[in-house]
């Protein structure tokens, strides 16, 4: 298995391909959006299920499982980037929740790369000591929230990076896996990190797929509708359609 500096070195090499710098937050689905070559499936999956990653030949796609949460979805992708881009040889794996379970060595590394993709370790460690002013061992559950809250990472997978990284015992990690919601909605913040995508946008299919169906339409490739079929199988029924938001709409 891969040693955490190199993991960490893969991860800002990676970021930096997609024209982002060492430290700063990164907007992941803003990025996987801009990239040609990813097509991104979010649908609900079991709870045990964070995602999965599937390559066929030059076809790179995503599945996010949008029963988990907004900042699970985030780790999940960044961990799903590094099976694509970091690990040869497979055709689709499917990806767990609990970062504890005992995984094969390339899933750990994936787990540890999509931790350093989302912070860095330079980063984390200038935010805990510059900005929260705080050492090792001595963080509390308020300096936690703020933490997650700034790199956009889920509790779990934020309290498994600090325990990893060794700014908090186990035993006091344990202790701050409950409350999660409470916990930000004290310090002022709102709860969409910890939230899963709403129902009524569950379903839905972004990226390469989308642009070709879009393309192979414009060259008289595929009748309309073959492409709205195509669309529709993406979950796409909101371009087929139209949808509320045409008419509610505002140029500001």
């Amino acid at each position: 298995m891969k040693e955490k500096i190199e993991l960490n070195s893969e991860a800002i090499i990676l970021r930096k391909k997609f024209g982002e710098d060492s430290n700063s937050p990164i907007d992941i689905f803003s990025l996987i959006h801009n990239n040609d070559d990813l097509t991104i499936v979010f649908y609900p999956m079991s709870n045990r299920m964070s995602g999965i990653c599937i390559r066929d030949g030059e076809n790179k796609i995503i599945g996010i499982n949008s029963n988990s949460t907004y900042g699970r979805q985030r780790f999940t992708i960044a961990h799903e980037l590094y099976h694509l881009y970091f690990h040869e040889d497979f055709k689709s794996i499917v990806c767990f929740t609990d970062l504890e379970m005992n995984k094969d060595p390339q899933e750990k590394e994936a787990d540890m790369f999509a931790s350093y993709f989302l912070a860095p370790y330079e980063a984390l460690s200038y935010f805990i000591k510059n900005k929260l002013g705080k050492e090792k061992h001595k963080l509390n559950i308020e300096d936690v929230v703020k933490i997650e809250q700034n790199f956009g990472i889920s509790r779990q997978a934020m309290l498994w990076r600090l325990v990893n990284d060794g700014y908090l015992s186990y035993e006091k990690a344990e202790t701050m896996k409950n409350g999660i919601i409470a916990s930000a909605r004290r310090l002022g913040y709102d709860d969409e990190l910890y939230m899963p995508t709403p129902e009524d946008k569950q379903y839905a299919t972004f990226g390469k797929y989308i642009k070709l169906a879009e393309e192979l339409k414009n060259k008289d490739v595929i009748s309309q509708g073959k492409y709205e079929e195509l669309l529709l199988n993406g979950f796409r029924s909101d371009i087929v359609y139209g949808s509320n938001l045409d008419e509610e709409e505002v140029y500001d």
